[in-house]
């Protein structure tokens, strides 16, 4: 009797047994002072460490009152909205904003032409590694592909283990080079392999851009338009980091405090990201967004989509979770700074793909949904649109597979994993280590 078969015979014993022995009562939380998942009720988190790569805000303090406030996103120091109307709107920002959250400052001209040297020199992978590791065992998860490519080529890696500043930066540097292949790469092996289709494997052009190369290695023809690739690199730059607090960053910190090499630290990050709490959301929004299309007709009508926008919110629609994905975040109340500033470009390729309908639907439902939650749900800060309510949209008009959603997340995150990592080796010396409170109650042995 093999495995799966041996173990149909004890799933429900050892089920029960786990959740009678592993359920702990909302009582004892309470109790001990414990937030689950370390935020209190109004979403301010347990405060564990601290940075200078970037700054989250989200209220202010009037008269010794917190006060909610407009989002606001920093990177080292530079307000994010104005870093991306910063960039020349016939250039790209991508690789300068990760210079700037590596190595903390703005780099020059000539700088930035030899940090994308730089980059561009990185994206090359190990001899037949494309055949030999990322085409086998070829899956629709692409972010384990990615996560499997990670730990493949510490097997390359001569320094793998050392952990001096300037072989972690080496490291990362040629991670974020890429990480666009390992993606793009996966999913061609996936569509290939698993979907009975062509598979194309274009090298990358060092003289494009990081979001040019990921539009023309992913298409068959490697064709796009520039206003495309602006608004992917947009999107890159505006989910490239997010304080240290967000699940995948704290986890690159917490096993780079162990001593643990760059790719096991940027593995477990991926390990992180791929979960749907975390970097699924824009899935969970296209799904959600397919549904409505179903049952609202006229995306014009306000009262229709209120209407319909209801049954979500009491579990009569969709998935009857009673949410609205999209809406809400665990920092921002009043508005998400990257949602602000991304709508801009939004709209535009919205324009140039022809989906002005759709886009108006996006704009009422941003409108309508925050109203609605207010009136049916107890909320204890306000509701708004965040970037991924967006994004899965844009990814969509771009033609991009759902299967490389969260893994294009983590081809921009990979820039704020890298830079936690080298603040966490060279300013931090000590292991990161939890309290944990036993509730256990104490046995006697009886055997």
């Amino acid at each position: 009797m093999g495995y799966y078969e041996k173990w149909s015979e004890f799933t429900e014993k050892y089920q029960k047994l786990c959740r009678e022995n592993d359920t702990i009562s909302d009582e004892l939380f309470k109790e001990f002072g414990v937030n689950r998942g370390l935020r209190d009720i109004n979403g301010n988190g347990v405060l564990t460490g601290l940075t200078n790569i970037s700054k989250i805000e989200s209220s202010r303090m009037e008269d010794g009152k917190k006060i909610p406030c407009d989002g606001e996103l920093w990177y080292r120091g530079y307000n994010v909205i104005d870093l991306v109307r910063s960039i020349p709107k016939d250039a790209f920002g991508f690789e300068k904003t990760a210079y700037l959250l590596l190595f903390g400052e703005l780099p020059s001209k000539e700088e930035e032409a030899e940090f994308r040297d730089l980059v561009a020199a990185g994206r090359e992978l190990p001899t037949n590694f494309t055949r030999d590791v990322i085409m086998k065992a070829a899956n629709k998860d692409i972010m384990n592909s990615m996560t499997r490519s990670i730990l493949t080529l510490a097997s390359y890696d001569e320094q793998m283990a050392s952990n001096e500043v300037g072989n972690v930066i080496r490291q990362c540097l040629n991670l974020i080079s890429v990480f666009p292949m390992l993606a793009v790469y996966g999913y061609h092996a996936y569509n290939h392999y698993e979907r009975d289709e062509s598979m194309y494997i274009h090298r990358p052009n060092p003289e494009l851009s990081t979001a040019e190369n990921l539009l023309m290695m992913l298409r068959p023809d490697k064709n796009y338009t520039f206003l495309e690739a602006k608004v992917l690199d947009v999107a890159l730059m505006l989910h490239m980091e997010h304080g240290g607090g967000n699940n995948s960053t704290f986890t690159t910190r917490v096993v780079s405090s162990s001593g643990s090499d760059t790719y096991s630290a940027i593995s477990a990050a991926m390990s992180s990201l791929k979960g749907p709490k975390h970097g699924g959301a824009n899935i969970k929004v296209m799904e959600m967004m397919s549904d409505i299309r179903e049952h609202v007709r006229d995306y014009s009508d306000k009262e229709e989509i209120a209407a319909y926008l209801g049954k979500l919110l009491d579990g009569e629609a969709f998935d009857g979770k009673g949410l609205i994905y999209g809406m809400g975040h665990a920092v921002y109340s009043l508005s998400d700074p990257r949602e602000r500033v991304f709508k801009e470009f939004v709209e535009q390729l919205s324009v140039e793909k022809h989906r002005e309908e759709d886009m108006e639907l996006y704009n009422n439902i941003e409108t309508i949904a925050p109203e609605l939650i207010a009136k049916k749900r107890k909320i204890y800060k306000g509701v708004s649109p965040n970037v991924d309510f967006y994004s899965g949209f844009v990814y969509e008009m771009l033609g991009i597979p759902v299967e490389l959603y969260t893994p294009i997340f983590a081809i921009a995150r990979i820039v704020g994993w890298s830079a936690h990592r080298i603040e966490e080796i060279i300013g931090m010396s000590k292991i990161i280590r939890p309290s944990y409170k036993s509730v256990m109650k104490e046995r006697k042995l009886e055997w």
